[in-house]
């Protein structure tokens, strides 16, 4: 079970509490992490953190476990919502994330073969710090944007 911490932080003066206690959940996060940062030796090719980083951490990889993470999906559904993706390069990503038990594929007999596929409840579980870092983007966007040279 999840221990959650009480916050006893005052609200600061001119703020209303709620966006103190944002504001100290945010610095506890940031703390949290920094502290686990300097616990985990990614860089280690023995630690789980690097392996999983090793396996996962590409561009097409990422984009089918968030297009998974909505609903169960059939190939042609995948390949429209992935722009730019190859029937190649996608029926690579999903035989990996099938065989590193993230995906699992359902096939149906009929004909033409209708396949679906669907995150297994490990890959369910990488969903929400794969939606993390989306919303990490998406807030920190045009901070990122404003050195790219498009």
């Amino acid at each position: 079970m999840a221990q959650h911490r009480q916050n006893t932080s005052r609200p600061i003066p001119g703020r209303p509490a709620v966006e103190a206690l944002t504001e100290t959940s945010t610095e506890t996060a940031k703390d949290n992490a920094s502290i686990k940062i300097k616990e985990i030796n990614v860089f280690d090719v023995e630690c789980p953190a690097h392996q999983v980083v090793a396996r996962i951490g590409n561009k097409w990889t990422l984009l089918v476990l968030y297009a998974l993470s909505q609903r169960t999906k059939r190939y042609t559904e995948l390949q429209k919502q992935i722009a730019n993706i190859s029937p190649k390069m996608l029926t690579q990503v999903l035989r990996s994330l099938e065989s590193n038990r993230l995906v699992s594929r359902k096939v149906y007999p009929v004909v033409p073969p209708m396949v679906e596929y669907s995150l297994t409840p490990l890959g369910v579980s990488l969903a929400r710090p794969l939606a993390e870092l989306c919303l990490w983007a998406n807030d920190n966007y045009s901070e990122l944007t404003s050195t790219w040279r498009l």
